[in-house]
């Protein structure tokens, strides 16, 4: 008997995978195009999270360039931007209780000046973009993953969403729920960084070919309720330091709405010592004197945690392929010196938008649009990412003291126009050294109070994952962790995951590599920065994950 299910299958002109800044400006943009010409053009757009923002999570302070070319109506149809960005602070932190801060950031290091943008929710701006798509038409379909690429003759033709109601050994449970293909003319890919189907497609296409690695950091956040007379709406607070003593980390601190602050801290996944845990650094931040006098006094309501993507210029790869453009973070559009990727990620969808209207319009199908890098090329992104390509490169090779100076040198002095490009040519995993090497990292016990434990910090991101399912965290060899990874790395998965998932635990006197799989919070940390490159991300069920609330 043929086990097979039949595939229904949707019909669209434009699919779009992800439903952040990038994936909804891409929709958007194509409706208003159309209505402009008034063509029938259909759009869906099909989204992993329960709902529209439930996994977009940013410390964001926004630039509305992007947004401005949009929608210059935005303020008309309420955006949710109301707290603009007031003062700038830059702090060098050199131990728990001495910092300095840097006088003038936003003349010394002009794309620290934030003047003209706004601290707010990613998650609810994402929201708010979703209604104004659906208002001109696209169909927008929360809580479906996109599981596979649909390729015919080398042709990208849409996706199959993934399944649901299968369980752990595989079978059909009574929920079994058939996967779809949405066929598209053209399918954009919007999945974030680390997108689980960008990563196949450029590795398909060699579409990274010539270019540098691209490079990540693991960003952290927290929105805590402070005190009324701790608050000052619309500061935006950076810091360099302490605790880091090895990658140039460094932290967040936003205040926003309604007597709450952002706060968070970022770390390069280009570190080399495999003792060391991105989420103890920022647990171990947050007791800075600066900091903790805030904190102390406030209530923790929010957590979370997501790989971002700073590779910038050098690494950025061809974003187009027969059928299809990858774009936004997926692609590597952050603008790291500004700390800041969604204006960008927004243009480049809006860009990818025209061109694959104009396609459809003349009835180019199935081709690979290059004149999308053409038009990507003459932009103000383009010019934006080359401004800031040397600034990465500068706090990798000469830490972040001078590294620092050098980088605000390139910005203050020759406005990222320096005669040279700096290269970052080594993969982040590579970067870890052997165990034996370095330095064990000995980190304080949470204190409840300032600093937390993972486990009740993933509690804070209400995740949640259908208990019987496969996991979604996939080994090419299920024997690396504890015959590689262990005895050379000391398993670093068990630190630089934070949400707890990975674990070496003992059974039957043996020890054995253990994945709680219902805690992950879709990072992506794992599939970046395993030394031996064994962890594959792939999608769980539909809704699995993070529901982030105003993140």
């Amino acid at each position: 008997m043929n086990d097979e299910v039949a595939r229904d299958s949707m019909e669209y002109d434009v699919v779009v995978v992800g439903g952040g800044p990038s994936g909804l400006s891409t929709a958007i943009k194509v409706k208003q195009l159309a209505a402009a010409q008034n063509k029938d053009i259909s759009v869906c757009l099909i989204e992993k999270g329960s709902e529209i923002g439930a996994h977009i999570l940013s410390g964001n302070v926004f630039e509305p360039t992007a947004l401005n070319e949009l929608m210059p109506d935005w303020k008309e149809k309420e955006a949710p931007l109301n707290n603009p960005a007031k003062k700038d602070i830059v702090k060098y932190m050199f131990n728990e209780k001495l910092s300095l801060s840097i006088p003038l950031p936003s003349f010394f290091i002009p794309t620290f000046n934030n003047h003209g943008n706004y601290v707010m929710s990613l998650a609810n701006f994402c929201r708010w973009l979703g209604t104004q798509a659906e208002s001109l038409g696209v169909e927008i379909f929360p809580g479906f993953t996109a599981s596979e690429v649909l390729f015919e003759e080398n042709t990208v033709k849409g996706i199959v969403t993934g399944e649901m109601g299968i369980s752990k050994d595989g079978e059909k449970k009574p929920s079994y729920q058939p996967s779809m293909e949405l066929r598209g003319k053209y399918t954009i890919f919007a999945e974030g960084c680390r997108g689980h189907l960008g990563k196949q497609l450029i590795a398909k296409y060699n579409l990274d070919a010539g270019k540098d690695p691209q490079h990540y950091g693991i960003g952290f956040k927290e929105v805590w309720d402070i005190p009324a007379e701790y608050h000052s709406q619309g500061t935006v607070m950076h810091t360099l330091g302490w605790p880091s003593s090895g990658p140039v980390a460094g932290s967040y601190f936003y205040h926003g709405e309604n007597n709450q602050v952002y706060l968070g801290y970022v770390v390069p996944l280009d570190y080399e010592n495999p003792h060391l845990s991105p989420f103890e650094e920022f647990q171990q931040w947050k007791q800075h004197k600066d900091i903790k006098k805030i904190l102390e006094k406030g209530t923790r309501v929010a957590y979370g945690a997501r790989a971002l993507i700073k590779g910038g210029y050098q690494s950025r790869p061809k974003m187009t392929f027969p059928g299809g453009l990858i774009v936004g973070d997926n692609a590597g559009t952050l603008n790291f010196p500004k700390i800041k990727g969604t204006h960008t990620a927004m243009k480049s969808g809006m860009l990818a938008a025209e061109t694959v209207f104009e396609a459809i319009s003349s009835d180019r199908l199935g081709l690979d649009l290059t004149d999308y890098e053409e038009r990507f090329k003459s932009s103000w992104v383009n010019k934006e990412l080359y401004k800031g390509r040397n600034w990465s490169p500068f706090l990798h090779s000469f830490g972040a003291l001078f590294g620092g100076v050098l980088a605000a040198i390139d910005q203050f002095i020759f406005r990222g126009n320096l005669p040279f490009t700096l290269d970052h040519k080594t993969p982040d995993y590579a970067c870890m050294k052997k165990a034996s090497d370095c330095k064990k990292i000995e980190y304080p016990k949470p204190d409840g109070i300032v600093s937390f434990d993972k486990l009740s910090s993933v509690f804070l991101s209400n995740t949640n994952h259908e208990e019987d399912q496969p996991c979604h965290l996939t080994l090419k060899d299920s024997s690396i962790p504890i015959a590689v990874n262990l005895p050379i790395y000391d398993e670093p998965a068990q630190r630089y995951c934070p949400a707890g998932v990975y674990e070496v635990v003992e059974k039957e006197g043996e020890k054995v590599f253990q994945i709680n799989a219902q805690n992950c919070v879709h990072c992506k940390t794992c599939d970046i920065k395993d030394p031996s490159q064994n962890i594959v991300w792939v999608t769980p069920e539909g809704m699995g994950g993070p529901n982030y609330p105003n993140m």
